[in-house]
Formats: C-alpha cells, structure tokens, sequence
C-alpha cells in the first residue's frame, strides 16, 4: 500500500498510474505463483553432485538429503488409488525417493493384468491399443509420485531375467533408448541400472543399458544397484554415466554365512554397512555413497527362513544411522512387506506376515524421518566423517561408535548406551553445547554447556542393544538447535 500511494502522488495520469498499478499487481501475483511453485524439489534446479562431490544437491545450491524408501513392486501390484495412498504415505513420513522395479521379470504383467512387453523388445508399440497398459501405469505412478515431490529411482530391469539370458544386449538397447526417450522430461527421475546382481555378470547388457540411457538423458542422475554384500564401486566406479556409488548392505547377521563358498566380505561384518561407506569414500574421483539396500524391517535374519529373528526398528534405525554418519549421503529404508507391497491374495515371500498397507504403521518407518530431521537442520552438505573425534576404541559390531562433523558441529551414535569420550576441539568454539538426540522419537535432550576439550558422556538407559542415541555438539555460538526446543520439526 506504501508503494501503490507513492506512485499516485508522483503520476498525476490515471493511465499512468493504471498501468504502474498493473504492473506491480502482476509482479506481486508472479512472486506468489513462484512460491507455491517452489513446494517441489525440482524448482530448485535438476539434482546435481555437490562441489566436494560428496552430496546431492539442486542446480540451486540447495540441498537434498535422500531418504528412501524400498517400493520395488509398486508398478505391479499397486492400483492407481494404492499409489496415491502410499506416496502420500512416504511424504507425509519425510521420505523423498521411492525405490521402484518397473520390469522385475520377463515377462511381467501389473495388477491390472496387463503385459510389459506385448510385443517383445519392439518398442514402436508398448500397450495394446484402446487399453491402459503397462506404460501407461508407470506413467501415473511417477507422475503420483510427483503429486507429492516423490523421486522415482527408477530400476530397467531386475538382475534375474538379464542373468538368465531373458534380455540381450540389443535388447538392451532398444530397451533404454526407450525408457530414455519416455521419461527424460520427467523431473522426478534417478535411475538405477542393475537390480539386485553383481555388474560382472551379464556387464555388457548392463553396460549398454546404462550408456544409452545416457546418451539420451544427461539430466537425470544414475547408479547401479547392486547384489547383497557388494557395491556399485567394485565395478563402475570410474565409469561416467556412474554419478553415484550404491551399495547393499544385505539381510544378514554377523556370522551368517549360510553355507557360501565365495564370501566377499571379512568374517563377522554382515552387520557393519559403515565399511562399505569408508571404501567407496576413499576411492578416486571421489563419488557420493548410499546404502541402497540394508536390513529390512520384519524380514527374517538371512532373508529366506521364516524360523530365523526378524530384523527390528532398532536394527534399521543402526543401520541408518551408522551408514549416514560413515558418510552415506542419505539412506535408504525397506520393510518385508512393503518391497514386496504385499496384498490380500497374494502369496508372501521371505515370511511377511502383513499387507503393505498396514506396515505403514511400524516403528521403523515411522521413524526414518528423525534421520532426515536432525541432517537437515545442519549444514550437512559440509560434513565429513571424523572418527578422530572419539578417543579411545571405537567399539566392535554393535558397540560400533560412528562420528561426523561440520565446522561447528559434531554427531556421535551409540547403538547399545555405550559411554563415549569425545575430543570437542575437533570443532570450533571456546565452548560448546551439547545434547542427546533420541532417533524413535526426535526429542531432544539439553545437558548444557561445556568447555573445550576431551569430555565423557554416557546415555541414561542402561547398556543394550536398541539404546540408540545420538550425540550433537555445537559451537556455543552456533544457531542451529535452540537449548529450549524439545525435539526437532518433522520435515
């Protein structure tokens, strides 16, 4: 109002005054529509690798914290109504990419019954005419994922039918071209090559999806996904469509070993996905890192004997926790039914013993958000994993302390209530103050303000398994955390 009178006194033209009036109407307007536009991700520019190539970031500079979920079966057995409801679902618990398998055998039909492939790899026709087909589901799933500012980590093909000889290297490339062609406007996009195998098998199909791809689409990122226990680094790390290293973690305890002859990991650390991050953060050109594939919740231990322990909350919150902390970029979660979106009248696997619908509702899931909370209200995209900040031993398996730092910030996790020595001058600050965070809940717990130096703190709890808590540090004159605020903001 102080501009519209200013500009009435200086112009003593009504058409003048019109036309001024019109144009900051119209500029006012623009602002607002530009900022309920920037409710997407994708407004602030296509997904990008950050400066010290560590994190994701958009063309803006804004960061982006992945946290994902394991939908793979999404494009099969959910209806369009289903859809809706579990993205809506994942939003509303902070997740923002949604692993999906939208051709996960071969050959392969959706709940609405409708084939992948009714004309083989001969992609100038996709879906049988007059029909909503196959396509035309996965088009409405991604852009229902968009609907709620949901990335599609879209996976080609499952490893299965490429290793049994169901998908050739020309098939491979028709195959990509179109995919590529088809989705590359899609703002919502990562793709994922591979799909639970290892990249020595079958490489050149893999190969020649991943390059046609890109040679297509250069503005969407891409990894591979790979087999339980193996990493996308211990093949493609120096290949250029590779914008980021995936690994999976797997479903094992420590220990579990199930008879395999070739074991590509050291003996007793099933559990221990930190390592992954540690050897794919030390290679060159260095390259961002994500768990793809941990533990799921409710899944039997070793995934296929429904008499085994199942994987808990308190085990996916660590393996979180741990792999972020190692210096993963984000995380991704998965639960048995879930992955599988099991539905009545369809047979389970691996034990699931409820539909998808309900898993909803589970600790784990729930609490996947607490990650992202506290990441997102530090500079994360500036942190580095600093076990120096602990002195003394680090713990073995779930003792197992992991420590990260910013400039002025520090986060230890403790799985078990272990007490911990921390050297506080690995940060900046004459003082500093100090919290514990809880990851069920988000609540934060003051203990105060500190001097500088080495100090000892100790969850209360007791020492267990499933004591989880994190330690955060700040420099006292750091505006991150208020010592008044009770717990942090869902994102």
């Amino acid at each position: 109002m102080i501009l519209i009178k200013a500009l009435s006194k200086r112009r003593s033209s009504n058409t003048l005054t019109a036309v001024l009036l019109g144009c900051l109407l119209a500029t006012l307007f623009t602002s607002q529509d530009v900022s309920a536009q920037a409710r997407f991700p994708w407004d602030n520019g296509k997904l990008t690798i950050s400066a010290n190539h560590r994190y994701l970031v958009h063309e803006n500079g804004t960061p982006f914290f992945w946290l994902g979920d394991t939908g793979w079966l999404t494009a099969s057995r959910l209806t369009r109504d289903n859809m809706t409801y579990y993205f809506k679902a994942c939003k509303d618990n902070g997740f923002n990419v949604v692993q999906v398998s939208v051709l996960h055998e071969i050959p392969f039909y959706n709940v609405y019954g409708q084939p992948a492939l009714p004309y083989g790899f001969d992609f100038s026709r996709v879906d049988y005419p007059g029909r909503y087909g196959y396509w035309d589901h996965v088009d409405y799933m991604i852009d229902a994922a968009a609907k709620q500012g949901l990335y599609i980590g879209l996976v080609c093909v499952w490893g299965g039918p490429v290793n049994a000889g169901r998908m050739t290297v020309a098939d491979a490339k028709a195959y990509g071209q179109f995919l590529a062609n088809r989705y590359k406007n899609k703002p919502n996009i990562i793709w994922l090559i591979g799909g639970d195998t290892k990249g020595d098998v079958k490489q050149d199909v893999w190969l020649t999806l991943a390059k046609t791809i890109r040679g297509i689409d250069k503005g969407h990122l891409m990894t591979y996904h790979p087999r339980g226990r193996t990493s996308s680094a211990d093949w493609f790390h120096k290949e250029d469509w590779l914008d980021f290293n995936m690994f999976q973690s797997g479903h094992r305890r420590y220990g579990q070993r199930m008879g395999d002859g070739e074991y590509p990991i050291e003996e007793n650390t099933e559990e221990d996905n930190w390592r992954f991050v540690e050897r794919a953060y030390a290679l060159t050109p260095a390259k961002p890192v994500l768990d793809g594939e941990p533990s799921y919740e409710a899944i039997p231990h070793g995934l296929h004997d429904g008499n085994e322990r199942y994987w808990q909350a308190e085990d996916v919150r660590r393996y979180a926790y741990w792999s972020v902390f190692a210096g993963s970029f984000g995380h991704t979660y998965g639960h048995n039914a879930i992955m599988q979106m099991l539905t009545p009248g369809v047979i389970p696997s691996f034990g699931a013993n409820k539909y998808w619908y309900e898993a909803l509702n589970d600790p784990g899931y729930q609490q996947m958000k607490y990650l992202k909370a506290l990441m997102t209200a530090l500079p994360f995209t500036e942190g580095q994993p600093d076990q120096s900040l602990i002195v003394g031993d680090p713990g073995y398996q779930h003792d197992r302390l992991i420590a990260t730092r910013g400039t002025d910030y520090a986060l230890v996790y403790t799985y078990t209530g272990k007490q911990m020595s921390i050297d506080l001058t690995r940060i900046s600050g004459a003082s500093k103050r100090v919290w514990w965070y809880d990851p069920v809940n988000g609540s934060l717990s003051y203990l105060g303000e500190v001097s500088n130096g080495t100090h000892t703190f100790r969850p209360e709890g007791g020492y267990r398994g499933g004591n989880d808590k994190v330690l955060v540090v700040l420099d006292a004159s750091a505006t991150y955390l208020d010592p008044t605020t009770p717990a942090l903001p869902k994102p």
